[in-house]
């Protein structure tokens, strides 16, 4: 097995929870997945207010999914 070790700022180690300065890679990749999904969720949210979309009820989303649904079908 190697050793690989990685240098971050305080701020980061409390950032991400880390507990222990000693992680095997499993946990790091844990600790990198769930601070990307963050990351690309507050992306996502972002668009949909700037696009308007966070506004949009549940019955209107089922709208719009059946209607792209339905124009998908008819292209073929």
């Amino acid at each position: 097995m190697r050793t690989l070790n990685i240098a971050i700022s305080e701020l980061e180690f409390n950032k991400f929870g880390i507990k222990n300065e000693n992680l095997n890679f499993s946990e790091l990749i844990e600790i990198v997945t769930k601070e990307l999904s963050i990351q690309n969720l507050n992306k996502c949210l972002e668009l949909a207010e700037k696009n308007g979309l966070s506004k949009l009820t549940i019955d209107e989303i089922a709208n719009e999914v059946k209607a792209v649904r339905t124009d998908a079908k008819n292209r073929n």
